[in-house]
C-alpha cells in the first residue's frame, strides 16, 4: 500500500522543517547538511529537487548516493522505531524525521551525523 506521504512534494515539507528548527534555535543550514549527509544531495541538487517539485518517493529514488551509515539511525518516530520499519521508503522517510527531530531537540550536528 503507498502511503499518502510518498506523492507529496518533498518543497512542501521543507519549510516545515526548517521552520521546526528555527523555534528551536537550529538552522536551514543544519537542516541542508542533514540531507547532504543522508542522501548525498548538494545544494544545487537540493534547489533542483524544490524547483521541480519532486515528490518525497523520487527524492529518495534519484537521491545521488543515500548514506550508508544510515542504519545507525535509532530511536522513535511518529511512534514507530525508524529501525523497525519495513518498507524502505518509509523507512527513509522516517531516517530523515529523526534526525531533523534530533536537531530541533538541540542534539549537536556532529552527534547526529553519526
Amino acid at each position: 500500500m503507498a502511503h499518502k506521504i510518498f506523492s507529496m512534494s518533498f518543497g512542501s515539507v521543507y519549510p516545515l522543517y526548517i521552520q521546526k528548527v528555527e523555534k528551536k534555535g537550529r538552522t536551514k543550514a543544519e537542516i541542508d547538511e542533514i540531507i547532504f549527509w543522508l542522501t548525498g544531495y548538494d545544494q544545487e541538487g537540493l534547489q533542483k529537487v524544490l524547483t521541480d517539485k519532486l515528490d518525497f518517493e523520487t527524492f529518495f529514488k534519484e537521491a545521488p548516493g543515500f548514506n550508508e551509515r544510515a542504519h545507525l539511525i535509532k530511536g522513535v518516530i511518529c511512534g514507530y522505531r525508524v529501525e523497525e520499519i519495513e518498507d524502505e521508503l518509509m523507512q527513509k522517510i522516517r531516517y530523515l524525521d529523526k534526525l531533523i527531530d534530533e536537531l530541533a531537540k538541540g542534539k549537536a550536528l556532529d552527534k547526529i551525523l553519526r
